[in-house]
């Protein structure tokens, strides 16, 4: 018999469901809530390192040994998933001998200049018999002098004239020899100075109004403007041409690096002060006989940009795992090794004590890089290239390890929370397996992108000097003459010396001529030569 107010059974039921319906909801609200603390923990623990650790990846190795004293036994993430690297027959290599301690000599290229210092007459008595001494020999040292200075040059045109005519005729002709023609007409700046200015902004990254400073100091007092019209005019009116002729040639390397990095522009159209544009980069292969490293401006990140520089390239295109590269149908796309190395970098940092899977996993990657400077130091065999040794090296060594990588990493997937950054690297790994592991099938891919991204530190460094472009017009300047100041610095050329011989060059040419003889890498054989 019912009591009269009691539940029934149907109600109990009702009341059970909705009680384990709220417990299976708060318990999903736990886990994403103990997933965001683990996510923001991360980021804490990053950030701190940011701001008080040291920025080189060596910290990784201090990491390393910590790990092996103290690992963190309650992280759900460390447990059983060890490997053991495979054993491939790796030759030990002996340690590279320290630097030698000392003072370095002075190049043997410098001028020398004698300053020569003599006793007085009255000191050259013996000091024992009083006699004349003779000078027997004389002891030599060398000290680095540098001056700066500035001198200004009178082009004087002499004219000419007819006497006879003078005397006699109506119209008395007057010839004045021409000059060459000048980098920027109706400037005082030499190509010279052009190059001084140049070389002082975009390689050693001074801000223009610092190296107006440095003009004052010479005792030429040159404004900011002045300078910013130099680098502009100079960047339009001549270098282009070259820059559009190395594209030209990079277009058919049969290897390009690509990456991007970001810029910001004041007075950009249609976008806000605050927004971000890019520097799109291309390099050709470390091992091409003509190094070509150029950057192009854009004010968006979108697949049409490095679609439109590069045209329909059909060769090797290395870069990370961004879409925009892999929209290339004809080209063989290579990922960057490092990429997925830094991320497990970041995992391993945010661990109290190190060790776990991102050690693990950085212990692979470790081999890896190792058996890959032992193929760049491998002579090939009797008719064999450096890339067939360099495959048939990569394919005895690297192979195994890949593989065993590859299994560690399907093995720990499943346990790794995905919103970390442990979760991030191993999905990263996994979905550009394809991609990352293919330099073993060709020898002359590379197994990363870090040339390129060596080439970008440099406009990075040059980024935090001058902050941001006022103009699209100057950050389109600003990629034309990067591009050939890292373009010298790829071929081993000096870049002021460089850009005198161009800038001198340049306006007494025609416009079609061919500057072939003038790029980097022919520059460089022309002085050798």
């Amino acid at each position: 018999m019912t009591r009269t107010g009691d539940p029934d059974v149907a109600e109990l039921m009702a009341q059970l469901a909705a009680s384990a319906a709220e417990i299976a909801a708060l318990k999903a609200e736990k886990e994403a809530l103990s997933r965001r603390v683990v996510k923001l923990e991360e980021e804490l623990a990053l950030a701190r390192l940011h701001r008080f650790a040291p920025r080189s990846e060596k910290h990784v190795d201090r990491l390393f040994n910590e790990a092996e004293e103290a690992a963190d036994e309650n992280d759900p993430d460390h447990g059983d998933d060890v490997a053991d690297l495979p054993d491939t027959g790796l030759p030990a290599v002996d340690s590279a001998a320290g630097k030698k301690r000392g003072r370095r000599p002075l190049p043997v290229d410098l001028p020398r200049e004698r300053v020569e210092y003599d006793l007085p007459e009255a000191q050259k008595a013996c000091p024992c018999c009083n006699g004349q001494m003779h000078r027997m020999g004389e002891a030599v040292t060398e000290q680095l002098h540098i001056e700066v200075k500035a001198k200004v040059l009178q082009n004087v045109r002499f004219k000419y004239a007819c006497r006879h005519c003078d005397r006699t005729g109506i119209n008395t002709p007057v010839v004045i020899a021409p000059m060459p023609p000048q980098p920027l007409p109706g400037s005082i700046a030499t190509a010279s100075t052009l190059a001084f200015a140049l070389v002082h902004k975009y390689v050693d990254g001074t801000p223009l109004y610092r190296v107006a400073q440095t003009f004052k100091r010479a005792g030429v007092p040159i404004s900011r403007g002045a300078l910013a019209h130099w680098v502009i005019g100079s960047s339009e009116k001549h270098l282009p041409r070259i820059y559009d002729a190395l594209r030209l040639r990079l277009r058919s390397q049969p290897l390009i690096h690509g990456d991007e990095t970001t810029v910001q522009v004041l007075k950009e159209k249609n976008k806000e002060a605050t927004s971000t544009s890019y520097m799109w980069a291309y390099r050709s292969s470390e091992d091409s006989n003509e190094p070509i490293v150029l950057l192009d401006y854009q004010p968006g990140r979108g697949q049409i940009h490095p679609q439109t520089f590069l045209g329909k390239y059909r060769g090797i295109l290395m870069t990370d795992g961004y879409t925009a590269w892999r929209t290339f149908d004809g080209a063989t796309h290579v990922g960057c090794m490092a990429h997925s190395r830094r991320r497990f970098v970041e995992a391993l940092k945010t661990r109290k004590n190190g060790g776990g899977p991102p050690e693990q996993a950085l212990r692979f990657f470790e081999q890896l890089y190792r058996i890959e400077k032992q193929a760049r130091d491998k002579k090939p065999e009797a008719g064999e290239t450096q890339s067939d040794c360099n495959r048939r090296f990569r394919q005895q060594h690297s192979l195994p390890v890949l593989n065993a990588l590859k299994s560690w990493l399907d093995n720990i997937a499943p346990k790794v929370v995905p919103d970390t950054k442990l979760g991030d690297a191993v999905s990263y790994t996994l979905n550009q397996w394809d991609y990352l592991t293919r330099y073993i099938s060709d020898g002359r891919m590379p197994i990363d992108n870090n040339i390129l991204e060596r080439d970008i530190r440099v406009f990075a460094t040059g980024r935090k000097s001058w902050l941001f472009s006022d103009t699209a017009d100057g950050a389109k300047a600003s990629a034309v003459i990067y591009s050939l100041m890292l373009t010298c610095r790829a071929c081993g050329v000096d870049p002021l010396t460089w850009l005198r011989h161009v800038l001198t060059e340049l306006p007494q040419r025609e416009n079609a001529a061919d500057v072939g003889d003038l790029l980097p890498f022919n520059f460089s054989k022309k002085s050798e030569a």
